[in-house]
């Protein structure tokens, strides 16, 4: 069985309304990545240093990446050695395998690490633009429908606007927040925000803070400060501490999760805008290159337009046209 078929048969058994929002979500990237792909394979009556050549070209466009890049294509070279493929109509599902195998992401109900001993701290960190508040909001939603009692701590007092901002989002999604005043201490405002959370026998605390600029040493400072005063009043907290990246600014985004990975123990991104890209390939960048999870992405403006990253459900909707192209051939043929 060809592994688009083998694709197609996991996603079946997957809510289909999830489904269609990593279609969706992805359809930029992939008409832009899959337009290019198919020319490239259909065009060609043979597997050469031509052929090979283009693909990194094409997949450098769509944000994999050079390192990335470069991996991908040396192992579906070795692949097609091995394999003895002569035919460059079959490097489409072979290329998707490869990329499934990179992002190398475990399948969960949740990929968000939950403390199965009381209260879940949740760390944000992130530039300033890229939908952490938003993504902090719409994750508040989504613990408070699972019955869970989330409170929010207002810990970015450097953005005008931020903390009513997240004042919005916690009245619409009907959970506390817990603020000073702007220009105040962020780990002040995070002791505060713990305090807070144990008195009122929260589920979930989640933890906003300042976008800091990757070259403000100052600032990252300061996000070691909030971390270490989670760390003090909080067993192995905080049990996440997600990136925000936006991934309409490509190999930008991978530069600050570099950089924030060296001031704080990454665990885990959110990508947000996915939607709104065509160089969607940032997410295997982003996952091989940095050996983090790309835990939730943002398909869409609507709360339930977060959703957990799934490897399955973003390499088909990523090549949906050559698998949909392979199903009819092999219903024409039988």
């Amino acid at each position: 069985m060809s592994f688009f078929k083998r694709l197609k048969e996991k996603v079946a058994q997957k809510t289909e309304s999830v489904t269609q929002k990593f279609i969706s979500g992805l359809s930029k990237t992939s008409s832009s990545f899959m337009g290019a792909i198919t020319d490239l394979f259909a065009g060609r009556s043979k597997i050469d240093e031509d052929l090979y050549e283009e693909l990194e070209e094409i997949l450098i466009g769509a944000d994999v990446g050079v390192t990335t890049t470069m991996e991908l294509v040396e192992r579906l070279r070795k692949e097609v050695k091995e394999r003895k493929i002569k035919d460059p109509a079959e490097l489409q599902p072979l290329l998707s395998e490869i990329i499934a195998d990179m992002l190398e992401i475990e399948e969960k109900d949740s990929p968000i690490r939950m403390n199965p001993d009381g209260m879940t701290v949740i760390l944000f960190v992130g530039v300033n633009g890229v939908g952490k508040t938003t993504t902090i909001g719409k994750l508040a939603n989504r613990f408070k429908n699972e019955g869970k009692k989330v409170v929010l701590a207002a810990g970015d007092t450097f953005r005008a606007g931020a903390i009513e901002q997240l004042e919005v989002w916690g009245n619409r999604v009907g959970v506390d927040v817990i603020k000073h005043q702007a220009g105040a201490d962020p780990a002040a405002v995070i002791y505060d925000g713990i305090q807070a959370a144990k008195s009122r026998k929260a589920d979930v605390l989640l933890c906003d803070t300042a976008g800091r600029l990757q070259n403000k040493v100052n600032l990252m400072e300061e996000l070691k400060k909030v971390h270490r005063v989670i760390q003090r009043e909080i067993p192995n907290g905080p049990h996440e501490v997600l990136l925000v990246l936006d991934a309409t600014t490509g190999q930008n985004a991978l530069m600050q999760a570099k950089t924030f990975g060296e001031a704080v123990n990454v665990s885990g991104i959110v990508l947000t805008k996915l939607d709104g890209t065509a160089k969607g390939g940032i997410v295997i960048a982003i996952s091989h290159e940095l050996q983090v999870p790309v835990k939730l992405v943002g398909l869409g403006e609507k709360p339930d337009d977060l959703q957990d990253f799934d490897t399955t459900q973003f390499v088909h909707a990523l090549f949906q046209s050559g698998i949909d192209e392979e199903v009819e051939v092999t219903e024409v043929k039988g």
